[in-house]
């Protein structure tokens, strides 16, 4: 069975049997079960920081180099940029109002958080603007923020150091880059163990909620997914008069050119796999160049990830809302910043990696517990279909406004 089947089968059945244990009255397994999930739970937490951090230098210093070669590559990776940051304002503005006309289930936070230990549900802070704060920015040791889990320092010093290592001779870039890529390899592989114990971690956090919440507890993750779909939907919808109006294509036109790539994107949750149906319809009804978009797919497939943004800030505001924790426009912000920054941390990586490496910041970077994630990992395969679907819509969106033919 694949991992998210498993991982799935996993809360189910610990929902289902903490229910059952609750209703006998038997309480001796949550002794078991609680520390074998947080321990779980620890596991994927110890690689966060240093796999973000490999991945940002590493994917910063390959969009910079794009840039600076210009043409095509340097056009393409530019509006992405502008794209990844549309994403995460927009998703700031319609999860909020989505959640502000329908907000979590009365008891929702009780219902799951239950499921992790008391310290992990506090909120690490709010996030208040003042001169301390804007300091704070600036990681005087970032070593010591990356111990601490500060994220907006972490991230900022990745930037940075990504951007460095493009200025350095290419031999030494060569060597710096080679050993960040180890690095995460190396990252990705205790990450592949901590992950193959997934069912027993998620089972052990459903048996918890499953027993102190019942039923409550499943109610709130199906709004969960509702609401994170929904955001992913309309992102996906606002692409059509985008493209509309900078790539010079009817909606209908696009629309019909779009629908194979989508097919298959919704039903196999890869862009990889919608790869060919994207060339076809780009060198058919699109009319896309075919130098262009040689340049453009491939680094769409590899940078761009239009929904990553939208989609991880909607779990960090739900989460937010779920413990009650007010978000100012400061702290909006916040996570708009890093959430189109740690988008990067999302190239070519698994699933079930990429909801730790690109949600886990966000969440540090505005003071909100990361404890949940696993629980909701469990349920990530509903919106991503509608992340996939998204990120391959974006992609022959590019192609079009970058490399459109001329029509008569």
């Amino acid at each position: 069975m694949a991992m998210t089947g498993r991982i799935v089968l996993a809360l189910v059945s610990g929902l289902a049997a903490g229910a059952g244990l609750a209703h006998v009255e038997v309480a001796g397994p949550l002794a078991v079960a609680e520390p074998i999930g947080q321990a779980w739970l620890a596991g994927l937490q110890m690689t966060l920081v240093p796999l973000v951090f490999g991945l940002l230098v590493t994917g910063i210093a390959s969009a910079a180099l794009s840039v600076r070669a210009g043409g095509v590559a340097g056009r393409a990776i530019l509006l992405f940029a502008v794209a990844l940051l549309a994403s995460a304002t927009f998703s700031a503005a319609a999860t909020s109002a989505i959640l502000a006309w329908w907000p979590v289930p009365a008891g929702g936070a009780a219902a799951l958080s239950g499921a992790v230990a008391s310290g992990a549900a506090i909120p690490a802070g709010a996030v208040e603007p003042s001169a301390a704060w804007l300091v704070g920015f600036i990681p005087v040791n970032p070593i010591r923020a990356a111990a601490d889990g500060e994220m907006v320092g972490v991230v900022l010093f990745a930037l940075l150091f990504g951007f460095a290592a493009t200025r350095i001779k290419a031999e030494q870039r060569a060597v710096l880059i080679a050993f960040f890529e180890a690095m995460v390899d190396t990252l990705l592989v205790v990450v592949g163990w901590v992950l193959w114990l997934a069912p027993i971690g998620v089972f052990a956090l459903g048996l918890v909620a499953g027993y102190r919440s019942g039923l409550a507890s499943a109610g709130t993750l199906l709004h969960y997914v509702m609401v994170v779909s929904a955001v992913c939907l309309a992102l996906t919808m606002l692409i059509y008069p985008v493209v509309m109006l900078f790539g010079r294509i009817g909606a209908g036109r696009f629309a019909r050119a779009a629908v194979p790539a989508q097919a298959i994107a919704f039903s196999t949750q890869s862009s990889i796999a919608a790869l060919p149906a994207m060339i076809a319809a780009c060198d058919g009804p699109l009319a896309v160049l075919a130098t262009v978009r040689s340049i453009v797919l491939p680094l769409a497939i590899s940078l761009f990830r239009v929904t990553s943004p939208a989609a991880n800030l909607a779990v960090a505001i739900y989460i937010a809302q779920l413990y009650g924790v007010p978000l100012s426009l400061v702290t909006l912000t916040v996570g708009v910043m890093v959430a189109a920054l740690v988008s990067l941390a999302a190239v070519g990586l698994p699933g079930q990696i990429t909801f730790f490496t690109t949600i886990g910041p966000i969440c540090l970077a505005m003071g909100l517990p990361v404890g949940l994630l696993p629980l909701l990992l469990a349920v990530e395969t509903m919106p991503d279909i509608f992340r996939t679907t998204g990120n391959v819509t974006a992609d022959m969106a590019v192609a079009r406004i970058i490399g459109r033919r001329r029509e008569v």
